[in-house]
């Protein structure tokens, strides 16, 4: 429980799915964690199951996509912490549809949760970073930036540029020891997908705490070490060919 001690992690996204399992597991490895989403009651649920396997968690309620609520964040966990060692930006939304279909609104939403939201966050830690002597930045994206599905291009779009972004941070980063990596996850079991009238029992599906456990790999690395991109996926699920 001590591959993460000392180290100050935020986690956006961090009311449920993907978000909650990363903290989960991060608390087990004893990183000190900022949990941010918009929604405060997933985020204290979350909060209450870490801080029971014993490491401290300051709950944030944060709209990533709001330029003075990220700042807030940021400024709240320099206050307490002094410092981010870590950023796990998960913050993200579906919401697709036939393309000739699609509103600018449905559009604009997508960009702003997925693509600007991740711009905002990576900026305040690579900020905060520059400060401290660097920390890493993992940005959950998806098989989706690698093999579009369809009736979902602007999940494909943002999730595609989320990799671009990716590389640019990492490119900038590096002669400051800010190192920035792209997580692209497959199908996960969450509890959206648990709750959803589709069945999922004739998809493969991971948990996501077997995800959780490559996202820890990805920050345990020395600083001058990159898993710049890592896709993660049930062995059986259709992607290799898809499309």
């Amino acid at each position: 429980m001590s591959e993460l001690k000392d180290k100050i992690c935020i986690i956006t996204g961090a009311g449920t799915g993907i978000g909650k399992g990363i903290a989960r597991r991060f608390a087990k490895a004893g990183a000190t964690l900022v949990l941010a989403s918009r929604k405060v009651a997933n985020l204290d649920e979350t909060a209450e199951e870490c801080r029971g396997i014993g490491v401290e968690v300051m709950v944030h309620q944060t709209d990533v996509t709001s330029e003075d609520s990220v700042l807030s964040l940021f400024a709240a966990a320099e206050q307490a912490y002094g410092r981010v060692d870590i950023l796990i930006n998960n913050s993200g939304v579906f919401d697709n549809g036939p393309f000739h279909e699609l509103s600018l609104a449905t559009w604009q939403k997508v960009v702003d949760v997925n693509l600007t939201g991740p711009f905002l966050c990576a900026r305040s830690a690579f900020r905060s970073m520059l400060k401290t002597g660097g920390g890493r930045i993992v940005n959950v994206a998806s098989i989706s930036a690698q093999m579009c599905r369809p009736n979902a291009s602007p999940y494909n779009s943002t999730k595609h540029a989320l990799t671009g972004l990716t590389k640019s941070i990492a490119l900038e980063g590096r002669d400051h020891d800010i190192v920035c990596s792209v997580l692209h996850p497959g199908n996960i079991l969450t509890e959206r997908r648990a709750a959803s009238d589709t069945p999922t029992d004739q998809e493969p599906m991971m948990t996501v705490d077997e995800l959780a456990e490559t996202a820890l790999v990805m920050v345990m690395l020395p600083l001058h070490v990159n898993v710049l991109e890592t896709i993660v996926l049930p062995t059986t699920q259709a992607y290799l060919g898809r499309g």
